[in-house]
């Protein structure tokens, strides 16, 4: 893969022509900053995103799923049923 530093880009945009994929590099702090991919490859690389996002999606918190299923009207008084259930059981 062609490495081209920032700098590089700036003073020879047309570098960017002859490649599908540029790898672009922070030449002083040696770090990769990013890609740039040819226009031809848009479709597939936001079809690996939505996927990315998809599988993000379902790794989701459980309480914050079952709250997605919760009468909001009742949450409030949801919030110390744990607490309540406790001190009854041990008060008897």
């Amino acid at each position: 893969m062609q490495q081209v530093s920032v700098s590089e880009i700036q003073r020879n945009l047309h570098k960017l022509n002859d490649f599908d994929i540029i790898e672009v590099i922070d030449k002083k702090r040696n770090k990769i900053k990013g890609y740039f991919i040819d226009g031809k490859y848009a479709a597939f690389v936001e079809e690996k995103f939505a996927k990315m996002l998809e599988e993000e999606e379902a790794k989701e918190d459980p309480a914050g799923s079952l709250h997605s299923y919760a009468n909001l009207d009742l949450i409030e008084k949801e919030e110390d049923a744990w607490q309540r259930h406790v001190l009854e059981k041990y008060r008897k």
